[in-house]
């Protein structure tokens, strides 16, 4: 990646965001962007026009972490922005990175696969930071068998890819966004990763849409939330999911689904217990 492409783009983009009157600006005569002025967001960060453009051209060597907080609060970044741009910092500071190949399939511990086995009556499956699904239950496999159908099973190729996503996930474009921040976040913290580096080009080639949200240089980290599905064998069903980083390993995280009792959610996930316990044993039969 660009890191001076990247840094213009991420600060125009955050800049067009906010207008004049969020940012408590006086707004004088006919204005020719969306948001707020190179000038305008320099007087709300305490540094001149001058120094503020050369940041938005890209440079952000040797900026201080000082700056760094005061256009984050000019800017109005959320935890997530804020952390994105202090990784574009160190990034400009330390050099382009490497390109380095890492193993594709980080080997899940035998115990953390106990613990997502032992989660019955949850969907729980492992992901790396590349999206791949390394690990999963039963009641996951059976909750995203479509994800599953193509394998190795990765959760973006399947959003952008695959035409039956729209369907599967009534929230399409609320998912579209949530997987393409976390993408962001990857390369932050992982800049000279090919593999990852690979998937990028292979969505923007394949998909136009996530060529457009990947311009939009929006980042998010989804710890947790609800997620709609239409499933095929227990249609609609709304569930809570959590998101951990897996102590140890890094760049793997656990995601567990649940569905509070009583709710049809709940009995939802029942079903789909039931139909892949049936389905199990009619597969050790065969």
């Amino acid at each position: 990646m660009d890191n001076r492409a990247e840094v213009s783009a991420f600060l125009k983009s955050r800049r067009a965001k906010i207008t004049p009157e969020q940012a408590d600006m006086p707004v004088h005569g006919r204005r020719r962007v969306p948001g707020l002025r190179r000038g305008e967001v320099a007087v709300l960060a305490g540094v001149s026009i001058e120094y503020y453009t050369r940041l938005e051209r890209g440079n952000l060597r040797g900026v201080s972490d000082g700056v760094l907080d005061s256009l984050a609060q000019a800017l109005r970044l959320d935890e997530t922005e804020r952390e994105h741009l202090y990784e574009l910092a160190r990034a400009a500071n330390t050099g382009p990175a490497r390109a380095r190949r890492h193993p594709k399939k980080t080997p899940v511990r035998p115990g953390v696969l106990h613990i997502i086995e032992g989660l019955r009556d949850q969907p729980a499956y492992i992901r790396n930071y590349r999206t791949d699904v390394l690990a999963a239950n039963p009641l996951a496999r059976a909750l995203l068998c479509t994800v599953f159908e193509v394998e190795p099973a990765n959760t973006s190729r399947f959003v952008f890819l695959d035409p039956r996503a729209p369907r599967f996930y009534p929230d399409w474009d609320r998912v579209a966004r949530e997987a393409v921040g976390a993408l962001r976040v990857a390369v932050d913290r992982n800049p000279g990763d090919r593999e990852l580096s690979n998937l990028i080009g292979e969505l923007s080639t394949r998909s136009s849409a996530f060529r457009t949200l990947w311009g939009a240089h929006d980042v998010r980290a989804c710890a947790d939330g609800t997620k709609r599905f239409l499933h095929p064998v227990v249609g609609e069903l709304e569930l809570i999911h959590e998101t951990l980083d897996v102590p140890g390993d890094a760049g793997l995280c656990l995601t567990v689904y649940s569905a509070d009792p009583g709710t049809p959610a709940a009995d939802a996930l029942k079903l789909l217990a039931a139909s892949a316990a049936t389905q199990s044993q009619a597969d050790n039969a065969a």
